[in-house]
């Protein structure tokens, strides 16, 4: 069955594009006519010493993306090859790899240990390889070093591929033993003692019951804290992502190493490996992490009997800690501001101390407060920039009322320091800063104001002249002008920037126009703020806002006459698509109600010309923003968007055929529903191909299931628009809410990120039953809904009696309930007395703090007692 495949992977390397494209070809062909004998040929080349390394390490990657792949249903498909294979090829193969792990080669050995994790993912679940754990067990013992580093390196995979509850804590045990002891000071390999620190880390979620053991818990700690202080740097470096890791998982059991650990990250930080020192302050940007979810979850006011108390690690470190993140401050690389991913000690250090304010409130101040007033004016550029980024990071946390004085104080000086400071990269960081500023001082819930008529101009002018200075601190302007304008969204008819409205908008213009604005986001930061101070301006500019409509669809009309443009030039033309879209999709929305309605509606056609052009340009960004911008255009323009129904309709058949760019699907799903409000019962026409589409997208599965419950809310909006004509969809959109409904109802041991979904889910299948009811009430098709009702007030009791929904999911599952006894009447009204629902239910929702979810269950109460009493 097996054959040599080393000349064609080899060739599949060859720098000859026509030898690499034949090779290619003739693997994917082997793979498709022969898996059994494909899989067995590369993993027979993977341990075949005597094979050139080259072909070996592509036969390992061949052979693992056999396995695996990142889109959930060809995952599944890989899954379900490999499982269908017959059990002599699976032994072979799984031979074969094990033997790999022994082979002189390193990187051979490793590409063999992610395989063989892959297999376990597979197989373990499904009860089949069980002596896989027992075989790799017995390797540690084996003399060679390499054997013993491979095996320790495969089941630190094996722990990330499989979840805890398919390995016996027996085996557990053994993992950990053998881990811990490889990673102890008496190993003398190191690299034996890296293989075995590392695996640790990905072996943590594991640990459950042996953190739970004083004993176990004390060992395992001792041993990591020791390989922190390893000559290795290598190894330093893990065994501190093994305590980062330790800090989110197991935070409640901390309290008894907290002070050898501040010792041991101090020291790391002060003196240690950049590589170490980031790992060492990572571990206390963890803590803060923890503390502020624990005191969100709780409000900071803790029952005695609460699961997770806070320790308030971070508090107790303060004295400690602050000093510590001070000095990496002044650590700041030269080019730092001018690199997008650059990540160093200083940026860390920052980080961490914005963490730190957050976590701890107003005790910062204090402890910061001596080093900016230190060093903020001294000659040496680094420490003018790190006072500034000390004072910028503690803007989030502390009360308003604590940094309102020290704020004001500021604020003279930052506007100096942006307009005459020599450094860029003190202007950097003090216009962020000032953003910082603007964003958490400033608003309507702040009761004293930073900007007052005193110095508002003197903010703007400088603002604007900044936004001339170089790209990145140009770019950090254009922020701060964000958080500036959206601080005045709900200030009333007048706003203090409508007398620099014009000038605001014109610089923001000259700055997305500048030879330079592709670098450090600027233009992306420009348009971003154009679009927050229209949003956020008030009547009184509106006639300047309709001058700008022209001016932005002349941009967007030149982006579509390019010429024939280099990969790179047509990204950044596509980029300039989408925030132009987006642009044109916040003035639409500003400009779309009386009195600037009809004004605005007289460039609608042409606009409408411009978004349908963009459909027809490669780029799923500005397809995304184009289509945002025409659900704005659909809800302003109303029954008169029917006309451009023809010509659009075709690009809004292609989002929803999107499923590669499931974000594009998404957003379609949505302009749907926009559609359907604007033209009510002139949508109908349109409505077969939408439902063939919107089913279609349900049952495939291969769209992202993010785009599932936009997609059952959009069932909803149809039915609202077209009424009882929705009759003829019920037969194909009720059994499949049916089902999701029933998937839905019980999802409870789930993690967070799978009861938000759930609950996303339950809250489109809702949100689609209310507009059926709805769309149908008052019609003598009535009738046709009473057979569903049963399931419908089944599916209510369910997630009642879960306890796991969420606000939004009690709002429209209350509605749902008086919807239901609104449009049926008296045909339901024994069967909602026999719900839970219509009792404990409503009673909850009845003496909800939320107003809305009151009201909701108030109107539900009268269209029950109604249906009741008829």
């Amino acid at each position: 069955m097996a054959m040599e495949v080393t000349q064609l992977l080899i060739n599949a390397q060859s720098i000859d594009g026509t030898v690499r494209k034949h090779a290619e070809e003739s693997l994917k062909q082997f793979q498709e006519q022969n898996l059994a004998g494909f899989l067995l040929s590369l993993a027979g080349e993977l341990a075949n010493d005597d094979k050139p390394v080259d072909s070996r390490k592509l036969a390992g990657l061949v052979l693992k993306n056999a396995l695996d792949a990142k889109e959930q249903h060809r995952k599944y498909e890989l899954v379900q090859r490999w499982l269908a294979l017959d059990m002599s090829t699976k032994s072979q193969i799984r031979a074969f790899l094990l033997k790999t792990l022994s082979s002189p080669v390193p990187d051979v050995r490793s590409t063999a240990s992610q395989v063989i994790a892959k297999v376990a993912g597979i197989e373990l679940p499904q009860k089949q390889w069980p002596e896989l754990i027992v075989s790799l067990l017995s390797n540690i013992h084996q003399l060679p070093a390499h054997v013993k580093q491979a095996t320790l390196e495969t089941l630190g995979y094996l722990c990330e591929e499989v979840s805890p509850d398919v390995v016996e804590q027996e085996h557990v045990n053994k993992i950990l033993t053998a881990v811990v002891q490889g990673m102890n000071a008496a190993e003398g390999n190191n690299d034996v003692r890296l293989a075995a620190t590392r695996a640790l880390y990905m072996a943590l979620g594991f640990a459950q019951a042996n953190f739970n053991n004083d004993m176990e818990r004390d060992y395992i700690m001792r041993v990591v804290c020791e390989a922190t202080l390893s000559p290795e740097v290598k190894i330093r470096q893990a065994a501190f992502e093994c305590l980062v890791s330790i800090a989110s998982t197991y935070y409640e059991k901390l309290a008894h190493y907290i002070q050898d650990i501040f010792n041991i990250t101090a020291k790391a930080v002060r003196e240690d490996d950049e590589s170490v020192a980031l790992q060492a302050i990572e571990f206390w940007s963890s803590i803060c992490d923890e503390e502020i979810d624990i005191l969100e979850e709780y409000g900071g006011e803790f029952a005695g009997d609460s699961d997770v108390p806070c320790f308030y690690f971070t508090k107790q470190a303060l004295p400690g800690l602050v000093p510590l993140l001070l000095e990496t401050l002044l650590k700041q690389e030269e080019d730092q501001d001018l690199d997008e991913g650059a990540w160093n000690i200083a940026m860390a250090g920052g980080t961490c101390l914005g963490l730190v304010a957050k976590a701890v409130g107003d005790d910062i101040v204090p402890h910061v407060m001596p080093f900016i007033e230190e060093k903020i004016s001294k000659p040496d550029w680094r420490e003018r920039e790190a006072a500034t980024y000390a004072f910028g990071s503690i803007l989030e946390g502390p009360s308003a009322d604590r940094l309102m004085a020290i704020v004001n104080a500021a604020l003279t000086f930052m506007l100096n320091a942006l307009t005459n400071d020599p450094s860029n990269h003190v202007k950097d960081t003090t216009a962020w800063t000032l953003g910082r500023i603007f964003e958490f001082l400033h608003g309507s819930t702040i009761e004293t104001p930073i900007i007052t008529q005193a110095n508002c101009q003197q903010i703007i002018t400088v603002l604007i002249q900044t936004m001339k200075d170089a790209p990145n601190v140009a770019e950090k302007a254009c922020g701060a002008l964000y958080f500036l304008a959206q601080g005045y969204e709900d200030i009333g008819p007048n706003s203090p920037l409508t007398p620099y409205f014009q000038e605001i908008i014109q610089s923001l213009l000259s700055v997305a126009h500048r030879e330079d604005a592709t670098e450090s986001r600027l233009r992306t930061a420009a348009y971003e703020a154009l679009n927050e101070v229209v949003r956020c301006s008030t009547d009184e500019t509106s006639t300047m806002v309709l001058q700008l409509v022209p001016v932005i669809m002349l941009e967007l009309h030149n982006t579509l006459e390019g010429e024939k443009l280099s990969m790179d030039e047509r990204e950044k033309q596509n980029e300039l698509q989408g925030l132009l879209c987006g642009c044109l999709q916040v003035i639409i929305q500003k400009l779309g109600s009386e009195p600037t309605k009809y004004m605005f509606m007289q460039s609608a056609d042409q606009m409408m010309g411009l978004f349908l052009r963009v459909f027809g340009c490669r780029s799923a960004t500005a397809h995304e923003e184009a289509m945002l911008a025409i659900g704005a255009l659909a809800y302003a323009a109303g029954p008169d968007f029917a006309k451009y129904m023809p010509e659009f309709y075709k690009y809004l058949e292609m989002g929803l055929q999107n499923f590669e760019e499931y974000q594009v699907c998404a957003v379609t799903v949505g302009v749907v529903g926009d559609i359907c409000r604007a033209l009510e019962d002139k949508v109908l026409p349109y409505c077969d191909g939408i439902m063939t589409q919107l089913l279609k997208d349900l049952s495939s599965n291969q769209l992202h299931r993010s785009v599932k419950p936009p997609i059952f809310s959009c069932f909803g909006d149809i039915a609202l628009a077209i009424g009882e004509d929705f009759e003829k969809y019920l037969r194909y959109s009720m059994p499949m809410l049916q089902s999701a409904a029933e998937l839905s109802a019980h999802s409870s041991g789930a993690d967070d990120e799978m009861t938000e979904y759930t609950n996303s889910l339950r809250n489109g299948i809702l949100e689609a039953y209310s507009g059926i009811f709805q769309g149908f009430k008052n019609s003598p098709k009535t009738q046709l809904l009473i057979p569903f009702a049963p399931h419908i007030l089944q599916f209510l009791d369910s997630i009642y009696m879960e306890k796991d929904m969420d606000e939004v999911v009690m709002k429209t599952a209350i509605g749902v309930l008086g919807d239901l006894a609104d449009t049926l009447g008296s045909h339901v009204g024994g069967l909602i007395q026999q719900s839970v629902s219509s009792k404990e239910f409503l009673n909850e929702c009845l003496s909800s703090d939320d107003h809305t979810i009151k009201e909701a269950a108030e109107w539900a109460k009268h269209a029950i007692t109604r249906a009741i009493s008829v």
